[in-house]
């Protein structure tokens, strides 16, 4: 009977040992991807919200610009030429001095679009649809370098919380700068889009009377979800949970406040949401999620081909006719 109990633990003892050694190397394992895992977090975290002095090069956004939209040259240097391409400054509610550019429409307009830049850009990256609204529509302009962006001042982004409170700010300068009745329009991308929804959910000038939102997304937690497991194939709660943990502690933001989502079912303004379908950095679902939960008046347009802040590029005139139309089916007191 001993005999018999010693040769059977002779035979299992091989799998027994294959088994602890697979059950150490899994601890291993899983404590390294844990570590890999909250490094890439922080890291993801840290581009999100802090620029690279590459972000804040004027002259280098310039160049970028020009060669995507090479239209652009002739009429950055026709208005420098005349004096019509002008700066201005305010001060953010927490002290941060912001910088924009404009262009008085002449003649004189009772349109004011502001356009809002995207993530790691500046205003001269949406030099474009300026140049779409100053010299197609005929409209005064005003594009703000947001916080930690081209000229502004600032540290890191906060993904539209606080630039949504700039974005306010910006629309009372635009009131001083034109006229106490100026109509206005406010058009953000990307992160700009996020920061227009925000802002139109929040009590804002009644001089706002349309918004554009690009390619915004639903929430910057819905936003590290997808991206954690599109670029990582992470989707657990608690990586997300961890960098909630990281941006407050880092940058003293909580990330759950920057929702969109719960903003866009306040505006009652007109919205015209665009959104290109082959979108891989913010998921084209966001523009459908944001749109349905958006109260009438609202329109939206999925363009084909388009991928992240492309639906311009690759459809312009579209894009003008859609936002032409739109305005003039909800015309302004």
């Amino acid at each position: 009977m001993i005999m018999r109990i010693i040769k059977a633990i002779e035979t299992r003892l091989p799998l027994l040992l294959s088994g602890i050694a697979i059950t150490l190397l899994c601890l291993a394992s899983c404590s390294l991807s844990t570590l890999v895992a909250g490094k890439a977090i922080t890291g993801l975290v840290r581009t999100q919200l802090q620029p690279t002095e590459s972000k804040l090069d004027t002259a280098k956004a310039w160049q970028d610009e020009i060669k995507t939209y090479p239209f652009i040259k002739d009429w950055r240097d026709s208005l420098m030429k005349a004096n019509a391409l002008r700066d201005t400054f305010i001060t953010s509610v927490d002290g941060i001095k912001l910088h924009a550019m404009y262009v008085r429409a002449n003649p004189q307009a009772e349109v004011t679009a502001i356009v809002i830049h995207g993530h790691t850009r500046s205003a001269i990256a949406v030099a474009h649809l300026g140049y779409m609204y100053s010299h197609d529509f005929g409209y005064n302009i005003l594009l703000p370098d947001m916080r930690a962006s081209g000229l502004s001042e600032g540290s890191n982004y906060t993904m539209g919380w606080n630039e949504s409170k700039d974005a306010a700010q910006w629309v009372k300068a635009a009131s001083s700068l034109f006229s106490d009745s100026t109509k206005i329009l406010v058009h953000g991308v990307s992160m700009g889009a996020a920061t227009t929804i925000m802002l139109s959910g929040d009590s804002v000038n009644n001089n706002v009377k349309w918004y554009v939102e690009d390619c915004g997304y639903s929430s910057i937690t819905d936003e590290f979800k997808y991206l954690m497991n599109k670029d990582y194939h992470v989707s657990k709660a608690s990586i997300i949970n961890y960098a909630v943990k990281q941006a407050k502690k880092l940058y003293k933001l909580d990330f759950r406040k920057v929702s969109p989502q719960d903003f866009i079912s306040r505006c009652k303004r007109p919205m015209l949401f665009i959104h290109g379908n082959n979108d891989t950095y913010v998921p084209t679902q966001m523009a459908q999620k944001l749109y349905d939960l958006k109260p009438e008046p609202k329109e939206l347009w999925i363009v084909d081909g388009a991928g992240h802040d492309e639906a311009f590029k690759v459809s312009p005139e579209n894009y003008r006719n859609h936002i032409r139309e739109f305005l003039a089916r909800y015309k302004a007191e």
